[in-house]
């Protein structure tokens, strides 16, 4: 590691891991951390799902939400990932001196709304207020509980033969931060995805055992979260680029900026890996839900190049790795 933290750290790619592994786990191992899941399932509270976040995204008011409903569904979708039907969420607020109170008032309708929609309740919370040009508007922390529906997802149950599967659309949140700081970039309005999953995913718990792994891949987007998958094993994952959902505009706007949807975050999108014999049902159970109607079989598991995944494009297959740097920092 370096001797200083920079932007690299919080970007969700190499550098995250390398701060996680080499320093947070290191230092506080234990089994329920060890697993570095979304939440935590916790071992004496059998059907206990825990998760926390913070939130820092840059501009807090961007097209299709802000901080508040971004921090509801962040901290319900991590909970939902893990397995749990979330249920109570915290709520902190870091506000500097000067945050206009309507502007406050407006991220609190959203928090409510947001709550509405994944059906939790905000049971505990705080706040702190920072002095004028000491915290940048506000910052959010939330943590959530749940109860356990699903107790085995994980990486580790990853087949040859598994179907990669992935809700809708790729890296919508981060292109909608970029153009929300740059704007006039391109022609047409892009929304963030942001949007609570829990209810998409309580449907694919249904799928049992047939359900490897869910998780949504926010910060180093779909392409991060695979080779998460896959890292140090004999598995890889092959990609149809074809396949890969991405809005028009979400493509013209990444590639003015010389960005790749595949690493762009998603706030309201979910990536399911499933055995290939209920391939077709999560599908169908997908298109049946708002938040899974563009949804699209965007790869396999397999085992020819191991610890990696890489794309089969039209001018042939090219290996992705864990985002390196800070493509887009304050996403989230």
């Amino acid at each position: 590691m370096e001797n200083i933290i920079t932007l690299d750290y919080g970007s969700g790619g190499k550098k995250t891991s390398e701060l996680i592994d080499n320093l947070i786990v290191k230092k506080l191992s234990n089994d329920a951390l060890c697993a570095l899941g979304d939440g935590a399932v916790l071992s004496g509270c059998d059907r206990l799902v825990f998760s926390t976040d913070s939130f820092v995204v840059s501009p807090v008011f961007f097209p299709g939400g802000d901080i508040g409903k971004l921090c509801v569904c962040g901290t319900v979708n991590d909970v939902a990932m893990s397995g749990g039907v979330p249920k109570y969420l915290s709520l902190s607020f870091i506000i500097e001196e000067g945050f206009p109170v309507s502007d406050l008032e407006r991220i609190v309708d959203s928090v409510s709304a947001a709550a509405r929609k994944a059906d939790v309740s905000v049971v505990t919370g705080d706040t702190k207020v920072v002095e004028r040009g000491r915290g940048d508007g506000i910052y959010i922390n939330t943590s959530g509980i749940g109860f356990l529906e699903h107790g085995n997802l994980s990486p580790r149950n990853l087949r040859t033969g598994d179907k990669v599967i992935l809700s809708g659309t790729s890296g919508d949140h981060g292109a909608a931060i970029m153009l929300a700081r740059n704007k006039n970039l391109v022609e047409g309005e892009i929304l963030s995805d942001c949007a609570p999953l829990n209810h998409l995913a309580e449907k694919l718990y249904s799928l049992g055992d047939g359900l490897r792994v869910l998780r949504d891949p926010t910060r180093g987007g779909v392409a991060t979260t695979l080779c998460e998958f896959v890292e140090g094993t004999p598995l890889s994952i092959e990609l149809s680029e074809a396949d890969i959902p991405v809005l028009p505009a979400v493509k013209s706007a990444c590639d003015i900026l010389g960005l790749d949807p595949l690493y762009c975050a998603n706030e309201g999108k979910l990536l399911a890996v499933v055995s290939p014999e209920c391939a077709k049902e999560a599908l169908e159970i997908m298109h049946g839900t708002e938040e899974g109607k563009n949804a699209a079989v965007i790869g396999e598991v397999t085992d020819t190049h191991a610890g990696k995944v890489f794309v089969r494009g039209i001018f042939g297959s090219r290996i992705v790795s864990k985002l390196s740097g800070a493509e887009l920092p304050r996403i989230c």
